[in-house]
């Protein structure tokens, strides 16, 4: 008999991420709006002028509060380049799109389901902190959440990351 794994560790390879950052009041604005501006620049508005293609996860990098209560409201909202572009990545329209190469990473993950608020965010990190226990093996500022699925699905599939230190 197989239960699913409480959390588990992964790495991921360097690579080329297309980024943007945006403080709107509530997290699911920032998300939204991000995902907006790089589904363009996916779609057509790079400078090639094609579609670049979809690649999952995207990555919602968050940042909590000194009280650790309550998310900053900067969050910054990464799309992996797909491989044929990660050498000469196409170039975006769009002025508050950047790409970004990230250091290899490592991380602590857990799965969770439905839809990703401030309070269902805060609540999986909890979850996770008490599973890991005391650790100072992983950043205490700085979590990813990664979504899998399309927005719209009711139940998508997400994942909040505990950045491992170097």
């Amino acid at each position: 008999q197989c239960e699913e794994a409480a959390y588990e560790e992964r790495w991921y390879p360097a690579g080329k991420w297309a980024c943007v950052t945006m403080g709107e009041p509530m997290y699911e604005q920032s998300t939204s709006m991000s995902f907006m501006k790089l589904m363009r620049y996916i779609c057509k508005e790079n400078s090639v002028g094609c579609y670049l293609g979809m690649t999952v996860p995207v990555l919602n990098e968050i940042h909590l509060t000194k009280e650790g209560t309550e998310l900053e409201r900067e969050v910054l909202t990464a799309y992996y380049l797909p491989g044929e572009f990660q050498q000469n990545p196409p170039v975006p329209m769009h002025p508050e799109i950047h790409i970004t190469e990230r250091a290899p990473l490592r991380v602590i993950t857990r799965v969770f389901y439905g839809m990703t608020t401030e309070e269902t965010i805060l609540r999986e990190i909890s979850l996770l902190w008490e599973l890991l226990g005391p650790t100072d093996t992983v950043l205490r500022e700085t979590y990813i959440v990664a979504s899998y699925e399309n927005p719209s699905i009711p139940q998508r599939r997400n994942e909040i990351w505990f950045i491992c230190r170097a």
